[in-house]
């Protein structure tokens, strides 16, 4: 389908002079004194939540155990492993489902587990599932996405395509061996072939040419169910994995429940579900080389020929200690996003506590997203920041991205070493209808940075000790940015 995602909007254009902020922004856009989500209240959107909810059901299975050892397996973390988990996981099909048992103790596995419906892979306590680090064992190539662009690429980890009721559940861990593996002998050679991908995906060349793999250095990522529907993922800790960690991908019916990612590598997302429908994660608790949640939809021309948006996602009860960014959309979200709920979560460490990003190439839209009850520790750039020139690959043509329709409330952050509350839109594409309501941030270096806006409202917003007027104050179009990343 042929999508260009252009919004244009008309606004007009004038100066404000407010007690926090002096002087004005030129190429802003103009603000009402009241957000449409102020007018409609909180309580529409967050009952909206609980009917997604109702619908995300966990997956049940069989009472019946297929531990490895009983096939072959040999703990210890020398001997391979994974004939005898592909042993056990069929025989549990051939029996109807249920669980595929790693028991205690370090087990190897050299090469990829692609899940089949109706089993649960589960790692008791005590137990540690060990991924091998030789990239020809995840061959051959099986189609996923690599930053939101379909490719024919290195197994995941742990794969499934086009399953139903499907499960990683237990006390033990699962140990990608990323750092010593994929990272470091892909890493310093990756950035050729991350370009050629989204060269190929922006000139529609088709995906079933789109072959990687062998003599190619994208690393793979760990957990990344693909087309499946009812998909649990419950209790394990996920470790040292080469790229993203947890990455449902076109799922529908998810729940990622009370895991724990400890997976500081570059980028190690904790937990990414792209163009995904239903999803709940909760009690999770995330120690990440990047973001710790991310919420995608796909990159640019491929995602909008794909035409597949993430929505109807709950994110409650974690915490987030990751090295970027707390609670994100984006910056791979050209497909849509849609319908965010976040609640009574933490965020510990990072450059901004909520993050929604994109760049000039994305277009897309990301909208109706409420937050609440949200503490967040000292962040480096900014407590809330939204930014529509996010850094990245900039080869196509202009399609700004465009955010609206936010209520984002019941905040805490202890203090920034920049902004306070960084909202970066562009001229045609402002960032639109944003309700921000009982902030309270500490120290910061400035309290706003905020360009390209319409209809963004503060109610109760206190930075530094100081209340915040109910429209934030434009940045002069001449100020310079505090050394960030964009």
């Amino acid at each position: 389908m042929k999508f260009t995602r252009q919004i244009h909007t008309t606004a007009a254009i004038f100066s404000m002079m407010l007690a926090l902020c002096a002087g004005a922004s030129a190429n802003a856009s103009a603000q009402t004194t009241t957000a449409p989500a102020a007018k409609s209240g909180s309580a529409s959107g967050w009952a909206q939540m609980d009917v997604i909810l109702a619908r995300i059901k966990a997956p049940e299975f069989p009472a019946k155990d297929f531990v490895i050892t009983d096939y072959g397996a040999k703990a210890g973390g020398v001997e391979n492993a994974r004939p005898a988990i592909l042993a056990a996981m069929d025989a549990c099909v051939k029996a109807g489902g249920g669980r595929v048992v790693i028991p205690a103790g370090v087990f190897l596995c050299n090469g990829p587990i692609h899940l089949k419906s109706g089993v649960n892979l589960n790692i008791a306590e005590n137990a540690t599932l060990k991924f091998g680090t030789n990239p020809q064992d995840y061959l051959p190539v099986v189609l996923t996405r690599w930053e939101g662009i379909l490719v024919y690429n290195y197994s995941p980890l742990i794969y499934a395509r086009g399953e139903k009721n499907i499960a990683i559940t237990g006390k033990g861990s699962i140990d990608g061996s990323g750092k010593e593996g994929f990272y470091a002998a892909f890493v310093k050679h990756q950035e050729a072939d991350r370009n050629a991908l989204w060269r190929m995906g922006a000139a529609k060349v088709p995906p079933e040419k789109r072959i990687f793999g062998d003599s190619h250095y994208l690393r793979p990522g760990g957990i990344e169910p693909f087309e499946c529907e009812n998909v649990l993922i419950e209790g394990v800790a996920v470790t040292n994995m080469p790229f993203w960690c947890v990455h449902p991908i076109f799922c529908k019916n998810v729940t990622v429940d009370g895991i724990r990612v400890d997976s500081t590598t570059g980028n190690n997302d904790g937990c990414d579900p792209e163009s995904c429908i239903d999803v709940l994660i909760q009690n999770c608790f995330f120690r990440t080389g990047d973001d710790s949640i991310a919420i995608k939809s796909g990159r640019d021309q491929d995602a909008w020929t794909v035409g597949k948006p993430c929505e109807n996602v709950v994110i409650r009860k974690c915490v987030a200690n990751g090295k970027l960014y707390g609670y994100a959309i984006g910056s791979e979200m050209s497909g849509d996003v849609r319908n965010v709920f976040i609640e009574d979560c933490s965020v510990l460490s990072g450059r901004a506590g909520i993050y929604t990003k994109a760049n000039l190439n994305r277009g897309g839209i990301v909208e109706n997203v409420w937050v609440r009850r949200v503490k967040i520790g000292k962040m480096s750039e900014a407590a809330i920041r939204f930014e529509a020139n996010y850094h990245g690959l900039r080869e196509g043509d202009h399609h700004p991205p465009l955010f609206r329709d936010f209520v984002i409330e019941d905040v805490t952050c202890e203090a920034t070493n920049n902004y306070g509350i960084y909202i970066e839109g562009q001229p045609e594409t402002p960032v639109t209808n944003v309700l921000l309501r009982n902030i309270t941030i500490g120290p910061v270096k400035k309290p706003f940075w905020i360009h390209h806006i319409k209809n963004v409202t503060l109610e109760n917003v206190t930075i530094d000790g100081h209340p915040a007027p109910s429209t934030p104050p434009l940045t002069p179009a001449d100020e310079e940015k505090f050394n960030i990343r964009d």
